[in-house]
């Protein structure tokens, strides 16, 4: 077994604190990474406070983990003791249902092992993620790093990048098609860098006019304050692709009157309570709404190395350890830009 040092939830309203647990030893297929730096999600405070219920205690967050490879079992052959690593939202999956043998590991039919919070498919131990000191995964669920960009901005790659990615790429987003992104937070730059770098002509949706500059300078063409509803219906039936990265509770409504025809609004944002739609909404123009979840392993190497190969990295914030519980606090009055990433020095 392997000590370890980390931060854990201990209930659902309490703050992180210090907490020692083992990693398993590494098997042979494992690689067991030295965490050099995790980013921190929303949906690490929406299961620390357990908003989505289910929640399991003490737990350790975390699922966009970057670092070093420390060792690596007798059947590894992607990984050697130095590389550099990167961990993401899952750390198993069946590997034999219909979406996995598709590469879809994320919708496996059985359900993928998430990270952190999950029950292991193999034991009754709950996983534990990347607010830690090391970590040990199944070679088949770590990914390569390209040297070439800055690390720590690599880190929110493994969740707010491919979360923002998969969708933009299943929406066949490029050159020459109108794409809005409602909501310039951790997921939303992620999605104006994408969908800039495809061609397309961005706008940034957003309820505070100060993101107007940010907006700009990330690649948009247009921004458009949401609670201005003379210059929202300037652009109804505009766009054909809108990311809705909202995580607050709002009405799809509002953002599916831009689309136009065969308008799609992939939604990545998870709000606590269910939206609303009209139906008026959806047959007009033959709109449609649909949900994405991260992406598979295949997929998300492609981004990674997408991203090395145009210089794509998350815009972010790095803090010790020991500022988790301020950085939550931070995070839910969106005073961040656009990413925190914790140093994991700070705890070793």
């Amino acid at each position: 077994m392997i000590p370890v040092n980390s931060y854990a939830a201990m209930s659902s309203n309490t703050p992180l604190e210090a907490y020692h647990f083992e990693r398993r030893a590494v098997g042979p297929d494992d690689v067991q990474i030295d965490i050099l730096f995790c980013g921190v999600c929303h949906s690490d405070l929406h299961q620390v406070k357990n908003e989505w219920g289910g929640s399991q205690y003490p737990m350790v967050p975390g699922h966009e983990i970057v670092g070093k490879v420390l060792s690596v079992g007798n059947n590894v052959t992607k990984f050697k003791v130095g590389d550099l690593a990167g961990v993401g939202v899952m750390v198993d999956s069946c590997k034999t249902c219909k979406t996995c043998a598709k590469d879809l590991e994320q919708y496996c039919e059985e359900g993928f092992v998430g990270t952190y919070n999950n029950k292991e498919r193999n034991s009754d131990n709950i996983t534990m993620g990347g607010y830690a000191t090391q970590i040990v995964v199944d070679e088949y669920y770590t990914f390569k790093i390209a040297p070439s960009l800055p690390l720590a901005a690599v880190a929110p790659l493994l969740c707010a990048g491919i979360t923002t990615y998969s969708p933009l790429v299943y929406a066949g987003v490029k050159k020459g098609m109108k794409v809005a992104v409602v909501g310039l937070g951790g997921l939303g730059h992620m999605g104006v860098k994408f969908a800039v770098s495809f061609g397309a002509e961005v706008t940034v949706i957003s309820t505070s006019p100060s993101k107007e500059a940010d907006a700009k300078k990330l690649g948009a063409t247009h921004f458009l304050v949401s609670t201005d509803k003379e210059a929202m219906s300037k652009y109804n039936s505009y766009f054909d692709v809108i990311l809705d990265a909202i995580s607050a509770n709002h009405d799809y409504t509002t953002y599916l009157n831009l689309l136009g025809i065969d308008g799609k609004l992939m939604v990545v944002g998870l709000p606590i309570e269910s939206p609303k739609v009209q139906p008026f909404s959806l047959v007009t123009n033959r709109r449609s709404v649909i949900g994405s979840c991260i992406g598979g392993m295949k997929e998300t190497q492609e981004m990674l190395d997408y991203c090395a190969e145009h210089h794509i990295v998350s815009e972010i914030e790095v803090i010790p350890m020991q500022k988790i519980n301020e950085a939550y606090d931070r995070m839910l009055k969106g005073d961040v830009k656009y990413r925190f990433v914790i140093d994991l020095a700070s705890i070793k």
